[in-house]
């Protein structure tokens, strides 16, 4: 007698999952000693130049070897910790900037501790971090520039007017390079998540690092830890890699710490990486409310995949809830979300506008979180009042391929509403562990889709069911029942 599907999946899974940490696990360690080879090339200053291997070019299409490099030492810093090394940056990078026509330069930092107030990028820059290096930001907002809100948010996010700039910070760019052999950039954040608290703070705290209106970005082999607010912040940008990196921050009382932001960007690569933090793992937006319907500029043409993900506040990725420039051609494959509140969410709501479609989740593990799968449509946070209550969003096209997981509390909550119904959602090979045994495992409200072949838990009602010709076993005549239970 063959075993039910829960009971086969439950006894197998433990190995499943051993497996896929170990594998995970070895991943991570091949990423940072091995997976990227580098060539290195002394050239006199103390220091070698960076070069990608045939492979990492190949799989990433990283920028070529620079022709002249230096030494952060060579314009004065001091690595204690302590002095104050802002003016070492600005005038190194200064002198890159010279170089941009015969192909840039490279920026070395040593190992030591290098404090620093913000600084700037240039265009044709390689920063590069020595593994025993780190740059510090000065905690102190004094420091840190204001800028005009982004203008598709039209709004500090946390506060009317200015923001606070990002500690590391870049502006129509082109092939911009922050790499190295895992060095780190650490923004201090903990007293800007105490004065937030504290409700002391008059703007909007700025990113760790943040790239705006630029084009061939990589960011690879680095460690990003305890941003102010979001950590890595590409906005309205083209052909970003981001590669074998490790992003930090405390999973509780590290407000707003997403990990990776992808913001009106389009063409970009998020792969093989390690990322636990105080919010979403990685969000995708693409400007909030009338601000982001006005700048027009869609999310689109990302693949994420190869990642190891934590989000005990939030979720481990995440689409929304500000897309109201649209985002589409998403897809994520080979995750593993470990300990967490929710694994794959979207969110939106009334008076965002815009769309959401075509995304595919693919090969996703799920281990001990609350809700696996998340679409959400009333999320009502808005800038101000001035948004159109009229404008719903769209979504649609949306794949669920290889759920995998145990120790979900909830494994699918799809809340859709008269007003914003979530259209065309696909389920095939779905098989995760639950701890709730009772009802409403499965929910669903106003969604409209399918389910192929035979998934764990049971679909609800709302959805067609095929088989695994994609032949149709049953239509739905439900597909706008109600039955989204908050208390589980």
């Amino acid at each position: 007698m063959v075993d039910p599907l829960p009971r086969r999946f439950l006894s197998s899974h433990k190995s499943l999952v051993t497996v896929f940490w170990i594998a995970t696990f070895a991943s991570l360690f091949i990423w940072q000693f091995g997976g990227v080879s580098t060539n290195l090339y002394n050239v006199g200053t103390g220091f070698s130049f960076f070069r990608w291997s045939s492979t990492a070019a190949a799989a990433g299409g990283f920028p070529k070897l620079r022709p002249v490099s230096f030494n952060l030492t060579d314009f004065g810093a001091v690595g204690d910790g302590v002095t104050v090394n802002t003016e070492a940056f600005e005038k190194a990078i200064y002198k890159i900037s010279k170089f941009s026509k015969k192909g840039g330069g490279q920026l070395n930092v040593p190992p030591g501790r290098w404090l620093t107030a913000p600084f700037n990028l240039t265009s044709y820059m390689t920063l590069f971090l020595h593994q025993d290096a780190e740059i510090l930001a000065l905690q102190d907002e004094k420091y840190w520039p204001l800028l005009p809100p982004l203008p598709s948010y039209g709004y500090g996010r946390e506060h009317p007017g200015p923001r606070y700039g990002s500690f590391i910070h870049g502006q129509n760019l082109r092939d911009v390079v922050v790499t190295g052999n895992n060095g780190s950039i650490n923004g201090q954040g903990q007293t800007w998540w105490k004065k937030y608290r504290q409700k002391l703070l008059n703007h909007t705290r700025g990113p760790l690092v943040q790239i705006m209106w630029s084009s061939d970005v990589v960011f690879a082999n680095i460690t990003l830890r305890d941003s102010p607010f979001w950590t890595l912040h590409p906005y309205d940008c083209k052909n970003v890699t981001i590669t074998n990196m490790t992003i930090l921050a405390p999973v509780f009382e590290a407000p707003n710490t997403d990990g990776i932001d992808p913001d009106s960007c389009e063409d970009m690569l998020i792969e093989n990486s390690y990322i636990s933090v105080g919010d979403d793992g990685i969000a995708i937006k693409s400007g909030w409310d009338q601000y982001g319907t006005t700048y027009g500029r869609p999310s689109k043409n990302i693949l994420i995949r190869n990642l190891t993900i934590r989000s005990m506040v939030s979720a481990g990725i995440s689409i929304g809830s500000e897309m109201s420039g649209g985002v589409s051609n998403i897809t994520v494959e080979n995750i593993l979300i470990w300990s967490s509140r929710r694994g794959v969410r979207i969110k939106t709501a009334p008076g965002r506008g815009g769309y959401v479609r075509d995304i595919t989740f693919r090969n996703v593990t799920l281990d001990e979180l609350r809700v696996g799968i998340v679409i959400k449509t009333d999320y009502n946070e808005h800038p101000d009042g001035g948004f159109n209550p009229q404008a719903f969003p769209v979504l649609e096209n949306i794949n669920y391929t290889g759920i995998y997981g145990q120790g979900v509390r909830v494994p699918v909550r799809i809340q859709g509403s008269k007003e914003i119904p979530v259209k065309n959602v696909t389920f095939r090979d779905m098989s995760v562990g639950i701890t709730y045994k009772k009802k409403h495992i499965f929910q669903c409200a106003y969604v409209e889709g399918r389910v192929i072949g035979t998934i764990f838990p049971a679909p609800c009602e709302n959805l067609d069911r095929y088989d695994e010709q994609e032949r149709l076993v049953k239509q739905s005549d439900s597909q706008n029942a109600t039955d989204i239970d908050y208390e589980i």
